[in-house]
C-alpha cells in the first residue's frame, strides 16, 4: 500500500506503508545510528516524534525484547529507506514489521531518506504527516500539520508509581532516580554498581525524595521542551540546594541548568545518533557518545561563578556537560548508559559513585 510523508514546507515523499496503517502528525527528526533501531523506537525521548533512520537498511537483525529501553515503543512514526523483511540474528524474536504493527506505529519505507535528511538539515526540524490517504488535500493537511506541537510528553512517558530496583551484589548506596522519560539502562547501570535505585514519577516533590535520605539523586533523560516543565524545575532547584550529590543526563541536564538561572533553546535539527563526538575540556580527550536531544543549554547563560563547562560537542561546539562549582553536582547532555551506542563515557556513573562515597 502506498504511503505519503507530507512536510510542513509542502514537500511530499511517496513510499510504501509499513507498520500500522493509520495517520499521524508529529515532529520529524533523524537519527544517524547504523544500528540500535529498537532502542530508538523504545526510547521515551522520541515521544511526539517520527524518526528518520539515515542508515539505508533497517531491521536486518530483527527484534530482541531484551534490548528495549522501555516497556513499550514511544516513537510516533518510523521512516526508512529499506525495511528488511528477512532478519538474520540468533537473538531475533520478531520482525521489525511485526513489531511496528503490534506497537501501532505507522511508518513509510522506500523514500529517499538522504534527500529528506538534507531538507531537515537545511530548513531545520519540521512537522509532518504520515498517511495512506491518497486523496489528501495539501492545503488542508498543511494547516493541520502547522498546528501540531509536542506537548506534555514528560507527563505521558514518566512512570506513575514509585518502583525500587535492588542493587546487584552488595547494597552500597541508595539512589533516587527521577523518571522524566528514562531509558532502562540508567537504573541498570546504577544497580550493577551496588546502588539500590528508587524510581520516582516526574512530578514527585523534592521534600518526599529528600525525606527518604538518598545518598545520591539522578535526573533522567526525557522528551520535549525543558521550559515546559515549570513545576519540575522548581523541585529540581530544591534538590540542588540540598547537599545530596546529583548526576543529570540529557533533559535532566537542561532542567538543572534552568533551575539555576540558565537558559535553553531549540536546536536547528538536534543531535540524535550513536556516533557524536564530545570533548572533555579538562583532559582534552574525545569520547564517542549516544545522543538524543533537540534542545540545548545556551553557553552564554551559564554563570561562571556557578558552573563550568566540562564537555563540548566537537562538531558544533555546543554545551555537552556542566560541573557545578562547590557542589557534588554534574550533568551531561549525552547518554553515558550507552543504549544504543558506544560505552566510552560509562565511567561517568563511576564518578557519581565516587561523589556519593566522598559525601558519605
Amino acid at each position: 500500500m502506498k504511503a505519503f510523508l507530507i512536510l510542513e514546507d509542502g514537500n511530499v515523499f511517496i513510499g510504501e506503508s509499513i507498520g500500522a496503517q493509520r495517520e499521524i502528525i508529529s515532529e520529524i527528526v533523524f537519527n544517524t545510528g547504523m544500528t540500535g533501531y529498537l532502542e530508538v523506537l523504545t526510547d521515551p525521548s522520541y515521544a511526539g516524534q517520527s524518526v528518520v533512520m539515515t542508515y539505508p537498511l533497517i531491521g536486518n537483525y530483527g527484534i530482541c525484547y531484551e534490548d528495549m529501553e522501555s516497556h513499550k515503543a514511544w516513537a510516533d512514526g518510523f521512516i526508512v529507506r529499506e525495511l528488511s523483511r528477512m532478519p538474520s540474528n540468533f537473538r531475533n524474536e520478531e520482525s521489525i514489521q511485526s513489531f511496528l504493527q503490534r506497537s501501532d506505529i505507522p511508518g513509510i519505507a522506500g523514500i529517499d531518506t538522504r534527500a529528506l535528511v538534507k531538507l531537515l538539515r537545511n530548513k531545520g526540524t519540521m512537522n509532518g504527516m504520515i498517511t495512506t490517504n491518497a486523496d489528501f488535500k495539501l492545503e488542508e493537511v498543511l494547516l493541520e500539520i502547522h498546528k501540531y506541537k509536542v506537548a506534555k510528553v514528560v507527563e505521558k512517558t514518566s512512570c506513575k508509581t514509585v518502583t525500587v530496583i535492588p542493587a546487584q551484589g552488595a547494597n552500597k548506596y541508595k539512589v533516587a532516580l527521577l523518571d522524566y522519560g528514562m531509558k532502562n539502562n540508567i537504573p541498570r547501570s546504577l544497580s550493577k554498581r551496588g546502588c539500590e535505585v528508587t524510581i520516582y514519577p516526574s512530578h514527585t516533590k523534592a521534600e518526599e525524595i529528600l525525606n527518604n535520605n538518598p545518598d545520591g539523586i539522578m535526573l533522567s533523560n526525557g522528551p520535549g521542551d525543558p521550559k515546559e516543565c515549570v513545576e519540575i524545575i522548581s523541585e529540581v532547584k530544591k534538590m540542588f540546594d540540598s547537599k545530596v550529590p546529583i548526576f543529570a543526563i540529557c533533559l535532566g541536564h537542561q532542567l538543572l541548568a534552568l533551575a539555576n538561572g540558565g537558559d535553553t533553546e531549540k536546536m536547528r535539527y538536534g543531535h540524535r545518533g550513536a556516533n557524536h563526538p564530545v570533548k572533555d575540556l579538562k583532559t582534552g580527550r574525545v569520547y564517542i557518545s549516544t545522543q538524543n536531544h533537540g534542545y540545548m543549554v545556551k553557553e552564554d547563560s551559564i554563570r561562571p561563578e556557578l558552573a563550568e563547562i566540562s564537555y563540548i560537542n566537537v562538531n558544533d561546539q555546543t554545551v555537552e556537560g556542566l560541573h557545578y562549582l562547590g557542589k557534588n553536582v554534574f550533568s551531561v547532555q549525552f547518554h553515558p548508559e550507552a543504549c544504543a551506542g558506544p560505552m566510552d563515557s560509562e565511567f561517568l556513573f563511576d564518578e557519581f559513585i565516587n561523589m556519593m562515597e566522598v559525601q558519605g
